[in-house]
């Protein structure tokens, strides 16, 4: 979960412990934490019912069309808009100091980029479905150790260049895991105080480490506490997801959803150009209107992207479709009736009114 706050990363240090930004803090760890690893436990229990799996080149082509297309493209337009829009108008974003950054940012190849900080999770989802084919023929002893080996390159902080966060391969694996024991269907029977009773448990720690200042964020323990934070989150959110698809809600998300990926891939974009255009008029961090800033972010981006997008797929359908990873299809024209012609004499026309 990202959200402007108008401060660089040493004010932001200063910053912590204070109201709004404890408030900034909550809000991530309590909506954001369980985000990256629910879309990866998701993907993992969605390939492992797929048949398409079976052909490994033609599975690895559609999900490079799918998934490295649109983060490529995305990462381009993220680098035209805001680094030009650094270098036109003094925005305080990054702009290009060499080739090798331009590559690394449109690639993602060996680091985390530095504008579109939100797609390691792209590149990394494409290296964990090039390993699908493998993955879901394992066994569950097999399974769980692939799972265990990911987790531990997660906490000891190895895994780059071939996959830059481990845990979302972690979190892919549990997804398989969930499917071959049929544990998405049985969590959905769950009680919701059953499955948040972990998240609600280890929330307050993670909050204290989070807003303590001074407090280390490396580490081994540290870590390891983070990955079991996720893992609780997503089992909780995972409960919740099942329990608004059978809630009054369905039809709401179902209309969200095929713009789920479009925001996913440009909220950041949004946020690099509006946030200190709407900063203007709420202020940065510290600023008495801010929190209300905060809380509508998520509202103001779902809003633009879903414009957005409605106008792509009026007006350039393929980009449409590429951008959104193939969500928002082209609409399709209906083909004429074939209806016998009318028999002459007759009036095809509509009738006066009266």
């Amino acid at each position: 979960m990202h959200g402007w706050t108008g401060l660089g990363g040493h004010d932001l240090e200063l910053a912590r412990g204070t109201a709004q930004e404890n408030l900034r803090w909550f809000l991530m760890e309590a909506f954001g934490r369980s985000a990256v690893p629910l879309l990866g436990m998701i993907s993992g229990w969605l390939v492992a019912a797929s048949s398409r799996t079976h052909s490994w080149p033609d599975h690895v082509a559609r999900k490079a069309r799918t998934i490295l297309l649109p983060m490529i493209a995305w990462n381009v337009i993220a680098l035209v808009l805001v680094c030009g829009t650094a270098w036109v108008f003094t925005l305080p974003a990054p702009t290009p100091p060499s080739l090798r950054w331009v590559f690394e940012e449109v690639f993602v190849l060996t680091r985390n980029p530095d504008v579109n900080v939100q797609m390691p999770f792209l590149r990394d989802l494409f290296v964990c479905m090039a390993l699908a084919p493998v993955l879901v023929r394992m066994n569950g002893w097999s399974l769980a150790f692939m799972i265990a080996l990911a987790a531990s390159a997660q906490v000891l902080g190895f895994g780059a260049p071939l996959i830059l966060r481990p845990a979302i391969l972690v979190f892919f694996g549990l997804g398989i895991a969930a499917r071959q024991a049929g544990l998405a269907e049985r969590a959905a029977a769950w009680p919701l105080a059953l499955t948040i009773a972990p998240f609600a448990l280890l929330l307050p720690v993670q909050l204290w480490l989070v807003m303590t200042p001074d407090m280390p964020h490396t580490g081994v323990l540290i870590a390891s506490f983070d990955l079991i934070m996720r893992v609780a989150a997503s089992l909780f959110f995972w409960r919740l997801a099942w329990g608004l698809a059978k809630s009054p809600a369905r039809a709401l998300l179902l209309r969200i959803e095929p713009f789920a990926f479009l925001i996913f891939c440009g909220h950041l974009i949004f946020m690099w150009l509006a946030g200190p255009l709407l900063g203007r008029i709420f202020g940065k961090l510290g600023a008495p209107t801010y929190p209300i800033y905060l809380v509508l972010q998520p509202v103001m981006v779902l809003a633009c992207i879903v414009v957005i997008g409605l106008m792509l797929q009026r007006c350039a359908p393929g980009l449409a479709e590429i951008l959104s990873g193939g969500r928002l299809k082209r609409r399709k024209i209906a083909p004429e009736a074939n209806l016998p012609p009318a028999p002459k004499g007759e009036r095809t026309s509509p009738a006066p009114l009266p």
